[in-house]
């Protein structure tokens, strides 16, 4: 295991964690408005809170494993979140620049 600092994987699930929320409400918030033409921001907004559950459950389990698996699971998350970040970004900026109406 690495040493304590170089472990990456609390930061990686509590921010992860953080922006599950901000997709979660982003996501309600289009569906409550019933916006009729919002296919992209909802799908962007669904594939961005499946990438960070799964960058916080691998990083859950990275913190909690002992083996070599976790240096694994955690290099994975931090893939995982910033697939996530870009998708979220890209949701972003078609929503501000009005690329989707």
């Amino acid at each position: 295991m690495k040493p304590e600092k170089e472990n990456r994987s609390p930061h990686i699930l509590t921010t992860s964690a953080n922006l599950l929320g901000f997709c979660f409400i982003v996501l309600t918030s289009v569906k409550i408005s019933k916006l009729t033409e919002s296919t992209f921001i909802d799908e962007g907004a669904a594939l961005a809170i499946i990438v960070f559950m799964s960058s916080c459950l691998l990083s859950f389990l990275g913190m909690r494993s002992t083996t070599a698996r976790a240096l694994k699971m955690e290099r994975s998350a931090d893939i995982l979140f910033l697939f996530g970040l870009i998708v979220l970004f890209i949701t972003t900026i078609l929503i501000a620049f009005n690329i989707i109406k």
